[in-house]
């Protein structure tokens, strides 16, 4: 008679648990196809320079090199500070190892991978889309100003994701179990 209540109570925990069971892996698929899409736009912007690189750094370093410089001479007269000079092949270079190395590691939900796309976000953002050096009746102003605001929302979800990943773990450590009492 409690063989068969076992069995019932096994069954009847094991139909309980399978939805949960369900919910968590739909959960970690939705997930994981959130981070490979939010990575597309990092991995073929990555892709895209990579393939055309070339021995100057190709066309990326070429239209880098005007927004460089307008760059460094704004922090110049804005903070008194000269940057050193940097070659641009090798900022493609770093932006491309940043991109293709963070988005492969963030797929897989790595924190690692979200703070190398943090870092090229940060650097990448006010230099790219220096709509600072435009009048507001500009065109490129708007431009330069939407995409700066877009690069900003990227900021910010990678800073959520960081967020999530650290409270988790840090939920994690904070609900350990309490020793069970001896029972004497």
């Amino acid at each position: 008679m409690s063989l068969d209540l076992r069995n019932q109570t096994t069954s009847n925990s094991l139909s309980l648990s399978l939805p949960w069971i369900r919910e968590r892996a739909s959960m970690e698929l939705a997930s994981f196809v959130g981070r490979a899409l939010f990575v597309s736009v990092f991995l073929l912007s990555a892709w895209q320079e990579f393939n055309g690189f070339g021995d100057d750094g190709g066309r990326a370093a070429k239209s880098l090199r005007p927004k460089f410089n307008a760059f460094v001479s704004h922090v110049a007269t804005h903070t008194g500070q000269q940057l050193p000079p940097v070659d641009m092949k090798i900022l493609v270079a770093a932006a491309i190892a940043l991109k293709g190395i963070g988005g492969l590691l963030f797929v897989f939900g790595s924190s690692l991978g979200a703070y190398l796309l943090l870092l090229h976000q940060a650097v990448a953002t006010p230099i790219l889309y220096d709509f600072y050096n435009y009048d507001v009746d500009k065109k490129e102003f708007s431009q330069l100003f939407s995409k700066f605001t877009q690069s900003l929302a990227l900021l910010g979800a990678l800073l959520f994701f960081i967020g999530m990943k650290n409270s988790r773990r840090h939920g994690r450590q904070l609900r350990k179990k309490a020793p069970k009492a001896k029972a004497n």
